[in-house]
């Protein structure tokens, strides 16, 4: 399984940048490979400056070898091997009125002292990350989604969008990240859902996400912007960042196992801001948006 699904987010990644690069239509990749201290390596690929694109990266890596004491802490085991592989990708648009995306898809395996796999899931998922809302941007998103999740259980797309909005929360902020989306984790084998039924699954939703993302991109790279809501983007990209550096489990376990340190951090915007106690003017476009992040919503029936 681990070489099945590497060899699909290689294919994957090629997909999507090719698409990605094609949609900008000025900018392309640059790609780096890199090797990990310990065991693995990865294939960097990031676009800046583009016409559409800001910067975003589209990464996948293999990485093994022995489970740091930290994480072998935290899953409760002892002189444990690990082995990971995934594909995750972030983009931040030029234009206010595209929304920032973020989504990745990984699997996991971890090792007994013999080298047996004493454990094995999958994880991932996908979320749009808006600066303004426009309310059937994210209907759209949310329904491939849940068009997904409907191939393979009745109760997939509940579940997984529930656990998606507490998941991308900024608890010290009391607000959502953004508009949600999907989350998965410890996908493990089960005999109503075996090992080849869940890569089916996360394979089907990478397979979507161009189809959930990039007619939102084409709907709104052309809308003209002020300097004013530029800013605004900026401030919003400062709670993307405080999420990231805070919360999120990618980012933790990138650094507790020697991770390369720029693919970790591609996911940060190159521009953003932090303005002391920022209000949004009352009843504006840039309240709309804060209102919603209050309280998860249901976009789809």
């Amino acid at each position: 399984m681990k070489e099945k699904f590497y060899h699909y987010i290689q294919e994957l990644q090629d997909s999507i940048t090719a698409q990605l690069e094609a949609e900008d239509g000025k900018a392309v990749f640059r790609e780096d490979l890199w090797k990990r201290p310990g065991g693995g390596g990865g294939r960097s690929r990031v676009i800046e400056n583009g016409k559409v694109f800001e910067k975003g990266g589209v990464n996948i890596s293999k990485v093994f070898g022995k489970l740091p004491q930290t994480m072998q802490k935290h899953f409760g085991v002892q002189d444990a091997d690990f082995f990971a592989c995934g594909l995750s990708l972030v983009l931040h648009p030029e234009n206010p009125f595209v929304p920032t995306v973020h989504a990745n898809w990984r699997y996991f395996e971890m090792y007994d002292a013999q080298g047996n796999v004493a454990d094995r899931w999958f994880g991932g998922g996908l979320d749009l990350t808006p600066y303004y809302l426009f309310e059937e941007d994210a209907v759209h998103f949310h329904q491939v989604c849940k068009a997904a999740c409907d191939q393979f259980h009745p109760d997939f797309y509940t579940n997984f969008k529930e656990k998606c909005d507490r998941y991308f929360y900024n608890a010290h902020r009391d607000e959502s990240r953004g508009v949600g989306g999907l989350f998965f984790d410890y996908c493990r084998p089960t005999d109503d859902m075996p090992l080849d039924r869940w890569y089916d699954f996360v394979t089907a939703v990478g397979n979507d996400f161009t189809k959930a993302y990039l007619p939102i991109v084409q709907r709104r790279k052309g809308m003209d912007y002020t300097e004013s809501q530029r800013n605004w983007q900026e401030i919003r990209r400062g709670r993307y960042v405080e999420f990231n550096l805070v919360h999120d489990k990618g980012t933790l376990f990138g650094l507790k196992t020697n991770g390369r340190i720029e693919s970790i951090l591609m996911s940060l915007p190159p521009r953003v801001q932090w303005v002391y106690d920022y209000h949004p003017a009352s009843g504006s476009e840039e309240e709309k948006l804060l209102q919603v992040l209050k309280e998860p919503v249901s976009w789809v029936k």
